[in-house]
Order: structure tokens, then sequence, then C-alpha cells
């Protein structure tokens, strides 16, 4: 067993959504939103080191050591499947670790609204899910594509960076492609997907003006796309997809976009004051004929006030979707005012009710650590990766490395 799998079974019985580990700090836990020590030693930078290279292989630590920066995925049987990012700071090397569950929720077992059952059932079109990162943009979209896995006969395509949530074949076919380790880029693999018989795919992210465009012409073409940016809304989104573009192509992009776009769906976690944990805020914009309309004419700042006015289509609004949260007694009422940009005191925009003082100020107590932990061991005095302000040494000490663990320079 890898010695950081003590540190990633603490993270899961701790329902920690992610792990921090960074030279000149103990181990640090996101403990629903708030950021947690555990109760050992600072950590150096070869102990970081140890850490991580222990469970990257030789692929992944070439990539990270030639551009000192690395996205992966590791699973660990019993424990779970974590998302990772390894990369270099001041103090040295650090790595940051996310929950990814194992068990796939589909809409109805997450309880989210009953548009998007509806959304998803068309044959063609673009719906993108947005949102801040660490928003559960991810596990939104792993529940539509398992809903739909569950329920039809289709041919799935994702195209990730890395792969979170392992879809299994039930219903559907799941393809799962990751890129540097199954594809050079999403654009490349968006390209590709277009010859190989799907009826869904997911873009993990839409990044640049050529996937955004392949994925507007996928959706054109006959297929239901997934993608993720990130907007604080539903409205922005369409906004931020236009303007990626070059002004003399606007127009044309904006014709595409409103004949092919479905629906966005915004949203934003809160922590909750009724139990641990946290809880999505939604908004969904379902692209009608009004909607696709202003899109098409350029007027998309009237979106806001068509999703006030279209509720009966499912539409629903963060302002909305908030409120009903607070007079749920879910989340605390200053959470709420504060996204919404309210002034403090300000009671017309939000609901007035008399239980609002019963919230107090939300105190986060450190976990249980199992007693007696060791200081973690130091790497091996001839593995070292060094930060300095001088970034060329470790560029030039490239070659040393890839000796130390056994690997060859790529000749170029």
């Amino acid at each position: 067993m890898a010695e950081i799998d003590k540190l990633f079974q603490i993270m899961v019985e701790q329902s920690a959504s992610d792990m921090h580990l960074s030279s000149g700090s103990p181990p640090i836990l996101r403990i629903h939103g708030d950021i947690i020590r555990l109760k050992y030693s600072s950590l150096t930078n070869e102990n970081v080191q140890a850490l991580v290279f222990e469970i990257l292989n030789d692929k992944q630590k070439r990539h990270f050591i030639e551009n000192w920066e690395l996205d992966c995925s590791y699973s660990k049987k019993g424990t779970g499947r974590f998302r990772v990012n390894v990369f270099m700071q001041q103090r040295g090397m650090s790595a940051v670790f996310r929950v990814i569950p194992e068990e796939i929720k589909t809409i109805y077992e997450l309880g989210l609204p009953k548009v998007l059952q509806q959304l998803i059932q068309v044959p063609r079109g673009l719906i993108l899910v947005t949102g801040p990162t660490g928003s559960g943009k991810s596990t939104t979209l792993a529940a539509l594509l398992h809903t739909i896995n569950c329920e039809r006969k289709e041919h799935i395509i994702t195209i990730e960076d890395p792969i979170e949530f392992v879809h299994q074949n039930h219903m559907c076919l799941v393809n799962q492609r990751e890129v540097t380790s199954h594809t050079k880029s999403f654009a490349s693999a968006l390209r590709a997907a277009l010859r190989e018989d799907p009826d869904i795919i997911l873009v993990g992210e839409m990044r640049d003006i050529e996937t955004i465009h392949l994925a507007i012409t996928a959706a054109e073409t006959g297929h239901l796309v997934f993608g993720t940016l990130h907007t604080s809304s539903a409205a922005k989104t369409v906004d931020r997809i236009i303007d990626v573009f070059p002004e003399n192509q606007q127009a044309q992009v904006r014709v595409m976009l409103a004949e092919s776009l479905r629906g966005v769906i915004a949203q934003n976690l809160f922590a909750r004051v009724d139990k641990p944990g946290r809880v999505a805020a939604l908004e969904i914009l379902v692209n009608t004929s009004a909607v696709a309309n202003l899109i098409r004419e350029n007027k998309t700042f009237q979106i806001s006030s068509a999703m006030q006015t279209g509720a009966s289509y499912g539409m629903l609004t963060f302002n909305s979707s908030i409120n009903n949260l607070i007079n749920e007694g879910m989340i605390h009422p200053e959470d709420g005012k504060t996204f919404l940009g309210v002034n403090k005191g300000t009671e017309s925009s939000s609901p007035s009710h008399s239980g609002e003082q019963k919230y107090s100020s939300k105190k986060t107590q450190s976990p249980q650590k199992p007693s007696k932990q060791k200081p973690l061991k130091n790497a091996p005095s001839d593995i070292k990766i060094t930060s300095s302000n001088n970034n060329s040494s470790l560029k030039n000490d490239t070659s040393n490395l890839l000796k130390a663990f056994g690997l060859k320079k790529k000749s170029g």
C-alpha cells in the first residue's frame, strides 16, 4: 500500500472533498467548504515528492518533470477514486486531490429539478453545465449521463482531462477518453468523435475557440453534446461563447447557437445549516423560441428577464433557487444575500421570516484524527525536485531527474 493511501483513507472517512499536500504545511482537508489542517508535521519538499511520485507511472513522472504541472487520476480499491493535480510553487512541490464518488447517482437520486429530465430527452443539441471551480459541475454532468445510460440505448463518448467519474456500460455503450493518455487534445478528440458513430458527446472543458466551434458543429449535425464552462450565470454563458469568436464571426455564431443550444445549467454550492454538507443552487435556462430570438438578434441582455417569466418552461433563476433554500432552512440567509450581491440589511430582495435569527455563525470543528500519527518519511536524497526563483535550475536538471527514475530523455 502506498504511504499516501493512509491520507486518502482519512480524507474519505472525514467526508472531505479535497486534500492539499503542500511543501511547508501539514496535510490539509477541505470539509464542507472549510479548510482543516491535520495534526501532522509540516511536509518538506521531499515528503510531498515521495508521497506523490509513489502513485505516478513513468509517463506521468516524465510529464511533470518536463512541464512542472500534471493532471491525472488515481484509484484505490476500497477507498475511492481521486482527481490529481501536481504543481510547483515557491516552497517546492504541491498536489491537490479531489474525491470522485465511485457510485454515480441519477438526476432523480440527486433531487435535481424535473426540467433536467425533459432537457436531456432530445436527440441533438448543446447542453452546458457552468459554474466556478468546485461548484459540482462534474457531479451534475455525471448524473445527466448516468440517467441516459440507464434509460436509453445510445453510444456515448466522453473527452476528459482527466477521466473523473467512470461510467459502466448499462443500456448505453460508453467510451471514455482522457487527454494526454488517449488523445492529444480536446479538439483533436472532438474532430475524431464525429467519425466514431456517437449519439452523445461529453466535452469535459470547452477551453478554446476550436473546441467550442467543434462542439457547436457537432450539436448542429445531429449529436447531443454536453460541455462545461466556468461562467457564473446562464445568461453570461451565452455571451462567453459568442465573445470567444472574432467580431466578424459572431453573427454567424449567434445563429448557430440559437439553433443548437438546448439549455444551460449554472450552479453554485452553499454550506448547509440544517446538517453537515453542501447543497447546490441552480439556475436553468431553456432555449425557447423567445430565447433563441434574443440570441440571434444580439439581445442577450434580455435573457435574464426572459428567465424570470419562463417558469412554465422550467426555467429557474438563482434568486428563486436561493430564496427557496433559505425558506426551507437549508442555507444561511447571509450566504444567499452575499452571492446575490444584496447589501447587508436589505430585506426587499430576500424573503423575510421570523426564523432568520436562529442561524448562528458557522463554526467548523477539526475532525477526529487517528492517534499517534508518525511524521512522514523523507524521500530518497538522490531524487529531488527543488523550487527557486530561478526556474532554469529545474529545467537544466531535467536529464538528471529522469535518470534518477530510470527514464530516458526523449530526443528533440
